[in-house]
C-alpha cells in the first residue's frame, strides 16, 4: 500500500478519490500548471486531509483523474543541479498546526492542506517547499504559549523522534512518523513541488536525548553526536526530501564570526564537508540541494563546502541589478548565490507592493529562464500574516490566535483577511506569467 493511501486509512477515510468541485472554482491554470489562488489560507486549512489530497489530484497536469492515489510518484525532474535555479518557499508548519486550547499538533497535515495553493514548478526551474520544523523543539514542544513567551524553533532535539507539533501521534500505530513524511513528500511531488527542511548547526541550540530521557548539549567534537546528526538527516532524506536549508551556514569553520548570532560552537569547515558528503553518499541521492543561510561573498568557499545555493546575496529590489547578476552566474552549475524576498528574521513592516516587486524580480530578472538566480521566500510572501505578528516572531514563539480555543479560529485569525486575499491574487498573477517560462 502506498503511503498516501495508508495515511487516509489511518485517518479513518477510504482511499477512493473524487474530483474536487471547490478546487475547480478557485483554480489558476498556466498551460498545464494548476494551483489554487485568490484565497486566504483558512479556506484550505479548515478542509479535511482527504479533501486536500483530492484537490491536489484534481490539479494534476494529467488528462485523467486518478481515483486512487498512484503507487509510484517521482520527484519533479530538473536534473541533479536543480537547486541552483530553484525558488525556495519556507512554510512554517508549526504556525499553521492545529491549535486546540493549549495543544499544538498536526502541522504536517496542515501543510498538506496548504499544498494546493503553492504554485507548482515551472518548465525551466523548480519550486521547493522548505518546512520550518521537523525535530522537537527544546522547550514546550506540542504546546502553544503566550504571544511573547519564547518557544523557539531554533532549539531542537535530536535522537528524540519528531515534533509533536508536526506529526499526528494519534495514528502512529497505523502509520509511523517517517511514513507520514513519505506521504507528505509523495503528495507534494505529485503537485509538482520539490521539498526540504530547515536544520540548525549551532551546538548550544541542539540537545541529544539519551536513554532515560536525559538531554545533553550537542558537541561537534563528539563523534557519536556527529553520527547522530548525519543519521537523523539521512533518515529524513530517505522519505523523499531533497533539500536542506542550513541555518548559520555562512559561519561554518569560524568565518565572519563577528556577525554570528547563533548560540554555541559550529562545525569545522572540513567536518561540514564530510557531513554533507555523508548525507549525499548514504542517501544515494545525487539530486540533493544544500542551501546556506547568508552564504554569500566567498562563493568558492561555499561551493567547495558542498552547498548548492546561498541566500542574501543581493537585495532583490533593483530589477536591473538582479538581471545583471543572473547573467554573471549563468554558467555556475554547482553553486549559485541567491536572493531573498524575505527570510526567517523578517520582522514585518514591508509593504505588499515591496514584497510583490521582490517576487517579480525573483521570477523574471534574467535574459533567459535558464539563467535565473535561486530565490528564498517565506510563507508570509504568499499568504500575508495578521498585522501584529511576523515571520521571525512565529519562529521564536508559538502563539495561538484562536478566540475560542479551536484551530479553525486560529487559522482564520493568523493571516490577513480581505487585503491578504487580494495580495494572494496578485502573487498568483505573477506566478501565472512565470510558470510557462
Amino acid at each position: 500500500m502506498n503511503y498516501t493511501n495508508k495515511l487516509l486509512l489511518a485517518l479513518g477515510e477510504n482511499a477512493l478519490l473524487t474530483p474536487d468541485k471547490f478546487t475547480h472554482g478557485k483554480q489558476y491554470t498556466a498551460g498545464l500548471k494548476k494551483w489554487i489562488g485568490n484565497i486566504v489560507p483558512s479556506e484550505l486549512l479548515t478542509r479535511s486531509t482527504k479533501q486536500a489530497i483530492e484537490s491536489v489530484v484534481t490539479l494534476c497536469e494529467c488528462t485523467t483523474f486518478y481515483k486512487y492515489f498512484p503507487d509510484m510518484i517521482l520527484t519533479p525532474n530538473y536534473d541533479d543541479k536543480w537547486g541552483v535555479r530553484a525558488n525556495y518557499i519556507e512554510i512554517n508548519n508549526r504556525a499553521i498546526a492545529e491549535m486546540r486550547n493549549t495543544n499544538c499538533r498536526n502541522g504536517l497535515l496542515s501543510t498538506i492542506k496548504l499544498l494546493p495553493a503553492i504554485p507548482p514548478s515551472a518548465k525551466s526551474w523548480a519550486n521547493c517547499i522548505i518546512l520550518s520544523q521537523i525535530f522537537p523543539n527544546i522547550y514546550g514542544d506540542g504546546y502553544n504559549k503566550a504571544p511573547n513567551e519564547e518557544n523557539s524553533i531554533y532549539g531542537i532535539k535530536l535522537n528524540s523522534g519528531y515534533s509533536k507539533n508536526i506529526i499526528n501521534f494519534d495514528i502512529t500505530d497505523k502509520i509511523s512518523p517517517l511514513e507520514q513524511f513519505h506521504a507528505f513528500n509523495d503528495i507534494a511531488h505529485f503537485h509538482g513541488l520539490k521539498t526540504g527542511f530547515r536544520t540548525v548547526i549551532s551546538a548550544d541550540q541542539i540537545k541529544i536525548t539519551t536513554k532515560g530521557d536525559n538531554d545533553i548539549t550537542f558537541d561537534w567534537k563528539n563523534p557519536e553526536h556527529q553520527e547522530i546528526f548525519i543519521r537523523e538527516h539521512v533518515n529524513l532524506i530517505n522519505t523523499g526530501f531533497e533539500a536542506i536549508f542550513i541555518d548559520s551556514a555562512k559561519h561554518i569553520g569560524g568565518y565572519d564570526m563577528e556577525n554570528y548570532t547563533g548560540v554555541g560552537a559550529l562545525p569545522d569547515y572540513t567536518q561540514m564537508q564530510h557531513i554533507i558528503n555523508e548525507i549525499r553518499a548514504r542517501s544515494g541521492k545525487t539530486t540533493l540541494s544544500f542551501i546556506g543561510e547568508k552564504s554569500s561573498g566567498d562563493f568558492i568557499r561555499y561551493e567547495n563546502l558542498g552547498l548548492t545555493a546561498g541566500t542574501g546575496f543581493i537585495e532583490p529590489d533593483n530589477y536591473d541589478e538582479v538581471k545583471a547578476h543572473s547573467e554573471k552566474f549563468k554558467y555556475s552549475f554547482s553553486y549559485t548565490p541567491g536572493i531573498e524576498v524575505s527570510n526567517d528574521n523578517d520582522t514585518g513592516g514591508r509593504s505588499y507592493e515591496e514584497r510583490l516587486h521582490r517576487i517579480n524580480n525573483s521570477l523574471f530578472a534574467y535574459e533567459y529562464p535558464s539563467d535565473k538566480l535561486p530565490s528564498f521566500m517565506q510563507m508570509e510572501d504568499l499568504f500575508p500574516l495578521r498585522y501584529d505578528t511576523n515571520t521571525h516572531h512565529l519562529m521564536m514563539c508559538n502563539p495561538s490566535y484562536s478566540t475560542d480555543g479551536t484551530p479553525e479560529s486560529h487559522w482564520e485569525n493568523l493571516f490577513a483577511k480581505a487585503d491578504g486575499k487580494d495580495y494572494n491574487k496578485k502573487v498568483s498573477d505573477l506566478f501565472y506569467h512565470a510558470l510557462n517560462l
